[in-house]
């Protein structure tokens, strides 16, 4: 689960990092109410979206007066940002945030993620903040540190000099900067988050430390542990497909594809979409049911699937284990008739009843395609929708 940057902003001062002074506006009716106290010399005014490169979208705009401040905000609203992360269709800002505008010295970029290939927790820093770090990795792989450890309460000292090093501050700024990596990893242990990142940390010209930008992802596994996280989800920012899947405890990803999937387990989904592509077709979601999915819920996938409009045929991949193929074809049968089914279906089951699930569509009178592989079925699928 994402969430906002101001809100990323507000658990970092609760766990003592420094942040820029800001209010967050969540209409244009209360603009005027929430910028009238304002104090600040100068403002920036940043658009609000589940999306990085919000500034070269114009999400981003520094007002010198007040006069001009609530023009700035109220032309915010409504805009339609599109960035490298927001896809064509862009994401339409639907809350501000107002913060004192900071005179910088230096950017860098400091990030704790949670390190699956080698089961540790990384911290990232780099002298090159305010740009994107897959870019400096790329270009200038020198001036990235990586920091890993095994999990622990809290960090040493030495953690910490390890983790700054590669940023080399002064007394000052490292003491300030301790407050900030002390504070993210406390986030990511007590708040279950998978990423936090701070890019830009700046050094102002006066000698302060702060965090001018900030993400953090959260486990959604772990979010019925943590309503006060949960609280802050935004369902603006997430297609409404997957709002809905998530209602019916389903994993699932739109794509941009025009052949449906429904499987259980999620390497078996990637290894379905990955042979989509291989035989010259793009996947339109992906789609894990789970291993011990009931008829109901096969049903709701189903229904899932056909609502998006670009779906031209599905490929249903079952290896049955916890899930029996008779319960999966039972849903698919349902659903299929209620849905008035008018696409190609190819189905492949394999494992627990399979023979029954078989039977089961073979006796269903639906223009249902049995695959013996998944080889076959893609071949099968990407053949009826071509």
């Amino acid at each position: 689960m994402n969430i906002h940057e101001h809100q990323a902003k507000d658990l970092l001062k609760e766990f003592g990092a420094p942040v820029s002074r800001g209010v967050t506006i969540f209409n244009t009716e209360e603009i005027a109410s929430r910028i009238k106290d304002l104090d600040f010399k100068e403002f920036v005014v940043k658009a609000q979206i589940h999306a990085g490169g919000r500034g070269k979208a114009g999400g981003v705009k520094l007002v010198k007066n007040k006069s001009d401040l609530k023009k700035e905000v109220e032309l915010m609203f409504g805009k339609t940002l599109i960035t490298h992360q927001t896809g064509p269709k862009g994401k339409e800002v639907k809350r501000v945030y107002v913060e004192e505008a900071s005179d910088i010295e230096t950017e860098l970029y400091l990030s704790c993620v949670i390190d699956r290939a080698s089961s540790k927790i990384a911290f990232i820093s780099s002298t090159s903040g305010g740009m994107d770090i897959e870019k400096v990795a790329k270009e200038t792989p020198n001036k990235i540190s990586t920091v890993k450890f095994e999990f622990k309460t809290e960090l040493s000292e030495k953690n910490i000099k390890e983790i700054l090093n590669n940023l080399k501050l002064n007394t000052e700024n490292f003491n300030q900067a301790k407050k900030v990596v002390n504070a993210i990893y406390q986030i990511l242990i007590k708040k279950d988050a998978t990423l936090i990142e701070i890019n830009p940390l700046i050094i102002t010209k006066e000698g302060e430390i702060k965090c001018l930008d900030a993400k953090i992802n959260f486990d959604d596994n772990a979010i019925f542990r943590r309503p006060e996280i949960h609280k802050l989800r935004d369902l603006n920012e997430e297609d409404a497909k997957e709002i809905e899947a998530s209602k019916n405890d389903l994993a699932y990803i739109k794509l941009d594809g025009s052949i449906g999937c429904m499987v259980n387990g999620a390497g078996l989904a990637m290894a379905t979409m990955d042979i989509i592509k291989l035989y010259g077709s793009e996947p339109a979601n992906f789609l894990d049911v789970g291993g011990g999915a009931s008829k109901e819920k096969v049903s709701a996938a189903f229904k899932l699937i056909l609502s998006d409009k670009n779906v031209k045929g599905i490929l249903i991949n079952i290896f049955g284990g916890i899930m029996r193929c008779d319960v999966l074809a039972q849903g698919v049968v349902e659903a299929a008739k209620e849905t008035k089914l008018s696409v190609p279906l190819v189905v492949r089951l394999a494992g627990t009843n399979y023979e029954k699930g078989n039977k089961i569509l073979e006796n269903s009178n639906l223009k249902i395609l049995s695959a013996d592989d998944l080889n076959d079925a893609a071949k099968k699928i990407v053949e009826a929708v071509s």
